[in-house]
């Protein structure tokens, strides 16, 4: 049995948090507007509920995401778009300290999007901290969605549908991830990995009238 890791949070996290609420606050609104959607539209468009989509344009949420990408997907945008470290310029350098955390696990595993590229075509390069026992899972992404996952260290199950599979440190993943997918560290010891997704536009055909 796995001890519990105890996990306390800092005033940095704390604050930062609150500057990732911020800047996707700011930023959602902006694309909203310049895509004249209302908040009932993007609602309609993205599946996100309309009461979560004013709480995090006020900055009283901290949406998972999965919310997040549902919203980038409906406004054309990417999740690097929202969180303020997308580019679209032949080099754009992030500091480490300006890589947003987008998840924090019950134990203390992160999700950090280290640098992504404009949407709506997006890829991203996460960096992925999981302690044993945690698990984060996600749902299916649009059709022909890929990630790619290095695994650095630990021992990663990755779950995509109803198979799973175990991956040992140094080996990689390719994916498809369509259908629902996890996450897991069922291992003893610390799980790093790091993985780019790959998320490309498709319009929807037009149907005759």
């Amino acid at each position: 049995m796995t001890m519990e890791k105890k996990v306390n949070i800092s005033t940095d996290a704390v604050i930062e948090v609150e500057q990732v609420t911020s800047t996707v606050s700011l930023n959602m609104k902006l694309f909203r507007r310049q895509n004249g959607f209302s908040l009932d539209e993007l609602s309609k468009r993205s599946g996100v509920s309309k009461g979560m989509l004013v709480e995090i344009e006020k900055g009283n949420a901290n949406p998972s995401i999965a919310t997040l990408c549902r919203a980038a997907k409906a406004l054309g945008v990417s999740v690097a778009d929202f969180v303020g470290v997308a580019s679209s310029v032949p080099v754009k350098v992030v500091p480490l300290e300006n890589a947003p955390i987008l998840w924090r696990g019950p134990l203390g595993g992160s999700a950090t999007l280290l640098v992504g590229t404009n949407g709506p075509d997006e890829i991203e390069l996460w960096r992925w901290t999981l302690f044993p026992g945690e698990v984060h899972e996600s749902p299916g992404h649009s059709p022909g969605t890929l990630e790619l996952l290095n695994i650095e260290t630990g021992s990663l199950t990755f779950r995509l549908g109803d198979t799973e599979q175990t991956v040992e440190a140094g080996s990689s993943v390719l994916a498809q991830t369509e259908s629902p997918h996890a996450y897991i560290n069922n291992g003893n010891e610390e799980l790093r990995f790091v993985m780019s997704v790959a998320e490309f536009y498709r319009p929807r055909a037009r149907t005759s009238v």
